[in-house]
């Protein structure tokens, strides 16, 4: 499963996102209308289209313009949130820990670092739901428990080495309102959705320092910027995840002199994987949210990545909206998650605290009977 080519039809269709590529890519590209703006004024002949066609030349010259900012502001981005710091990734020698490596996302990414022949180590509860490579590793890991991240990040760095990059793609969502969530469901959605970050972090992170090399990919969402009903728990966690990220790039470049240790997060919309399996509204590919976070590993910088890309211009900017616009835009959100039902995936830790909580009902609980 090579990368698709980015002039190939999107496996989701003809988007919106489609069309602005192709205007990003030529209407707003300054390669192509630098030069025609300087033809207009260099050579009679586009002087003298452009005396005949003024409207056409003014739109021509905004083109410039925006085209021009834009690719400023890209250069800006991508020199900052890098530190303006450049470092060298030699694939054959990086290990990556892929969480929730078993299907859905994390299985695209797995395939597509393995055709690379880059040594990756999958940590799921779940087994494997394919033939594993030659390059890839699965190691069984509750990542709702702290001590089984301990232990597993352990095996890990005896098989395959110290990880020098870490992708953070495991995710968990029960799909319930916040009164018929039980205590078992909103500490696994956190657990598995944030507090597993911290942790796979606190093990792996100290290398990544020491050497100044590295890289940790948040896989949150967009409902990290904005929560629906049936999924606040999941909003709540990805937000956190989100927040852990900024703070993570903060902390590498301030504290801990880790200018070279990349961040990378991707808060992709919707995506037709088990997790969101009833959602009502078009969905984008596990392999195309895959696909644009192997690219920014193998580019070795850090990025802020949204999909669908023409959700930069909504979702993120939506706590900027007069208030009952947001609250419209929440409560719309509902008929989408009708037959939402998220994803029951029993971990060994939630069944060890759903036996605690039986235990203390029949040893210290009162029973009120409601009449």
């Amino acid at each position: 499963m090579p990368i698709r080519s980015e002039w190939k039809l999107a496996r989701e269709g003809w988007t919106l996102d489609t069309t602005t590529r192709l205007l990003k890519a030529t209407a707003f590209n300054p390669l192509i209308t630098l030069p025609l703006i300087l033809a207009a004024k260099y050579t009679s002949r586009g002087a003298q289209v452009a005396s005949q066609n003024e409207t056409l030349f003014r739109t021509l010259r905004s083109l410039v313009a925006l085209g021009v900012l834009g690719s400023i502001s890209g250069w800006l981005d991508d020199k900052v949130i890098n530190n303006w710091k450049r470092d060298g990734w030699h694939w054959e020698k990086e290990v990556v820990v892929v969480t929730g490596g078993s299907d859905g996302i994390g299985k695209s990414i797995v395939f597509l670092l393995a055709e690379k022949n880059i040594k990756v180590a999958v940590l799921d509860v779940q087994p494997l739901t394919y033939e594993a490579p030659p390059s890839v590793h699965y190691f069984q890991c509750d990542l709702a428990s702290k001590n089984a991240i301990e232990a597993t990040a352990a095996s890990v760095r005896s098989t395959l080495g110290d990880p020098t990059v870490l992708i953070n793609n495991a995710g968990c969502a029960r799909g319930k309102s916040i009164l018929d969530s039980t205590e078992n469901d909103i500490r696994l959605t956190f657990n598995v959705n944030t507090l597993s970050h911290y942790f796979l972090a606190q093990q792996f992170l100290p290398n990544m320092i020491q050497r100044n090399h590295g890289m940790v990919v948040t896989v949150a969402s967009l409902a990290a910027y904005l929560s629906a009903p049936n999924m606040v728990d999941y909003a709540a966690s990805k937000a956190a995840a989100l927040a852990f990220h900024e703070g993570l790039a903060a902390e590498l470049a301030t504290q801990h002199k880790a200018d070279k240790v990349r961040t990378v997060v991707m808060c992709q919309g919707y995506t037709r994987t088990a997790l969101f399996e009833g959602f009502a509204g078009n969905s984008l590919y596990p392999e195309t949210v895959a696909e644009e976070i192997v690219k920014a590993v193998l580019k070795g910088q850090s990025a802020h990545l949204i999909l669908p890309e023409n959700s930069w211009g909504i979702v993120p900017k939506v706590r900027s909206w007069p208030l009952w616009m947001q609250y419209g835009m929440r409560k719309g959100l509902k008929n989408l998650m009708k037959s939402w039902k998220g994803r029951q995936v029993a971990q060994p830790s939630e069944a060890q605290e759903e036996e605690k909580e039986k235990k203390g009902l029949g040893q210290s609980a009162v029973l009120v009977e409601e009449h």
